[in-house]
């Protein structure tokens, strides 16, 4: 059994973790951690009723009171760099979906995984289908230099553009290199009416309430168009990533950077 400690039980996406670790026969949960929780245990909450798990406001406190194997962490950007250092640092090894690390966050803990030889991941993005997408949008750049990255999530989320919507970038950088696209003449009438830019292509963010999770990859030729998209409609999407992360990095001994890594 893997003792799993979900970080930000309380969000939709940890919310669903949690109840994809109750329900997994190969897992146990140990705790769940929010600083902001008004509960002392997680039956205190009416569709947990069942489960007598501790709930933890202060991480000191939970490495003392339980042995965790794994760290699942859906909070926010603001915190998840320090939760996954501590996680660390306490022998726990992270699963992290909770995007908006910086570059140089993600080699520092990529590091302290390193001295420590303990396995992680970090996902911009957990969906099967997602990581295809990124897959399939690299490959295509090859032949499509042209590109235009649309990313689209629910009102609530923090960060912009997307942990996917980079990490797509940073995978079409690595096949095509640096690329202009457009007219060099063009003019922003309204500034940032053409998004942001990474290596030459164009990343646009959409955050509007009734969406999920969704992005589209565009290209362009002479004559022809390529459009390549993935769509989450519900959260259970991303639960089959998770779980094979909370798995496979039982065996790592450093920490992967997108779910790709681990398939």
């Amino acid at each position: 059994m893997i003792n799993i400690v979900v970080a930000g039980f309380k969000g939709k996406m940890g919310l669903t973790a949690t109840k994809m670790v109750i329900k997994n026969e190969k897992f146990t949960l140990v705790g769940v951690f929010d600083p902001h929780s008004v509960e002392k245990n997680l039956n205190e909450i009416s569709e947990f009723s069942n489960t007598d798990v501790r709930v933890f406001q202060d991480k000191e406190d939970l490495v003392k009171e339980v042995q965790a194997d794994v760290w699942i962490d859906f909070t926010i950007p603001a915190v998840a760099f320090q939760n996954t250092y501590f996680a660390l640092e306490h022998g726990i090894r992270p699963v992290v979906g909770t995007t908006g690390f910086t570059e140089s966050e993600v080699k520092e803990v990529q590091k302290l995984a390193q001295e420590k030889r303990l396995g992680g991941l970090i996902a911009p993005n957990f969906a099967i289908g997602a990581v295809l997408m990124m897959e399939f949008a690299a490959k295509a750049s090859k032949y499509f230099p042209d590109v235009e990255i649309t990313e689209m999530h629910h009102d609530n989320k923090l960060d912009a553009p997307s942990g996917t919507a980079i990490k797509t970038a940073e995978m079409i950088f690595a096949e095509r290199g640096y690329h202009a696209q457009g007219n060099p003449e063009e003019k922003e009438t309204i500034k940032g009416a053409r998004g942001a830019d990474y290596e030459g292509m164009k990343i646009h963010s959409v955050r509007l309430p009734g969406l999920v999770a969704h992005q589209q990859v565009q290209f362009g030729s002479v004559g022809e168009g390529l459009l390549i998209r993935h769509d989450s409609f519900d959260r259970s999407s991303f639960m089959t990533g998770v779980a094979l992360g909370c798995e496979k990095v039982m065996s790592l001994n450093e920490i992967a950077y997108g779910l790709e890594n681990l398939l």
